[in-house]
C-alpha cells in the first residue's frame, strides 16, 4: 500500500512538472483573484527590444510556440494595465503573454512610462504607447506589419489601446479587456484605481477639461475594428455607457477584472476566439 501511495504521488508530481514544462495553465473558476494571476508560472520572453532612450521604453517579444501556416495569426500587441501606475509593471502579464504564445500568437508586449517613479502621465504615456506599437513594424526588417497587428489592452492598458487605435487606422484591430472607456466618469469614482486617475491626468476633469477630452475614448474616434470585452463582476472598471461607443461589446456573466489576464479562464478563451474572429 505504501509503495502504491508513493507511486501515485510520484506520477502526480511528474504530471504537474510536465504541465508546467509545456506551459499549460489550469482551468479556473470565474472572478479570478489577482493573487492567482500573480502566482502563475510563465515562459520568459524570447527577446527585449527598446523603442526609446528611457529604461521603461521597451517591448518584450514572445514567439508563438506553434504556428499554422494555412491560417497565419495576427501579431498581438499587448498593453498591460495597473491604473497607469509605476507600481504595476509589465510582469503581471507574463502569464498572459505565455498563454497567447501557446495559442499560436506572436506577442509584442509594450512597457511604457506610467505615473509615479517611471515619469509618465498624460500625454507622455500615450506617446510611449504609440511609439511602442509602431516599433513592432520596424523590428527585424519589417517582419511584422501593422495591418496584421491587433492591439490588446487590459484595464488602463485597454484605455490606451482604444485611443491608439483611433489614431492608427492601419492596425488590423483593437480589443479592450475591461477597458476604461470614459475617463471623465472614471475619475469621479471612489475605488483605489479610480482615485489615482487624477495622478495620471495631473488633475481632475474640472481642472483639465481639454486634456480629459483628448484622453477620453468615449469622445475620441475609435478604430473601426474595435471590440470591448467586459465582465459582469468587474468592480474595478465598471462598464460606463458602452453602447455609446458604437462598437461590439461582449459581456461575460460572472467574469471579474483579472479573468482576462489568466490563461486558464473562460475570459481568456473568449479573447482568443475574438482574436481569431478579427483575423478572418
Amino acid at each position: 500500500m505504501k509503495n502504491g501511495v508513493i507511486l501515485f504521488f510520484s506520477l502526480l508530481f511528474m504530471t504537474a512538472c510536465a504541465v508546467q514544462k509545456e506551459g499549460l495553465f489550469p482551468e479556473v473558476d470565474s472572478n479570478v483573484a489577482y493573487s492567482k494571476v500573480a502566482s502563475l508560472g510563465y515562459k520568459n520572453a524570447d527577446e527585449k527590444i527598446t523603442y526609446g532612450s528611457d529604461e521603461a521604453q521597451y517591448a518584450l517579444l514572445w514567439r508563438a510556440s506553434q504556428t499554422d501556416q494555412s491560417q497565419p495569426k495576427p501579431l498581438v500587441v499587448l498593453l498591460h494595465g495597473g491604473c497607469w501606475l509605476s507600481a504595476y509593471d509589465i510582469k503581471h502579464t507574463f502569464a498572459l503573454s505565455t498563454g497567447l504564445a501557446q495559442a499560436g500568437f506572436n506577442v509584442w508586449s509594450v512597457e511604457y512610462r506610467r505615473s509615479g517613479e517611471s515619469g509618465g502621465g498624460w500625454p507622455v504615456t500615450f506617446g510611449d504607447i504609440k511609439a511602442g506599437i509602431a516599433a513592432s513594424s520596424t523590428y527585424n526588417n519589417g517582419e511584422f506589419k501593422l495591418n496584421n497587428a491587433v492591439v490588446v489592452g487590459h484595464s488602463a492598458g485597454g484605455h490606451l489601446a482604444l485611443l491608439a487605435g483611433g489614431q492608427m487606422s492601419e492596425l488590423k484591430g483593437v480589443i479592450g479587456l475591461a477597458p476604461i472607456t470614459d475617463i471623465k466618469a472614471y475619475a469621479s469614482g471612489t475605488n483605489s484605481c479610480q482615485k489615482v486617475t487624477k495622478d495620471f491626468m495631473q488633475g481632475m476633469p474640472s481642472d483639465k477639461p481639454d486634456a480629459y477630452t483628448q484622453a477620453n475614448p468615449s469622445e475620441q474616434p475609435l478604430h473601426a475594428q474595435s471590440i470591448i470585452l467586459q465582465g459582469t463582476k468587474d468592480l474595478i472598471v465598471p462598464a460606463y455607457n458602452l453602447k455609446q461607443l458604437n462598437r461590439p461589446v461582449v459581456m461575460l456573466e460572472g467574469v471579474g477584472h483579472f479573468d482576462w489576464i489568466h490563461p486558464g479562464s473562460a475570459a481568456f478563451n473568449a479573447l482568443v476566439k475574438n482574436l481569431n474572429g478579427i483575423n478572418k
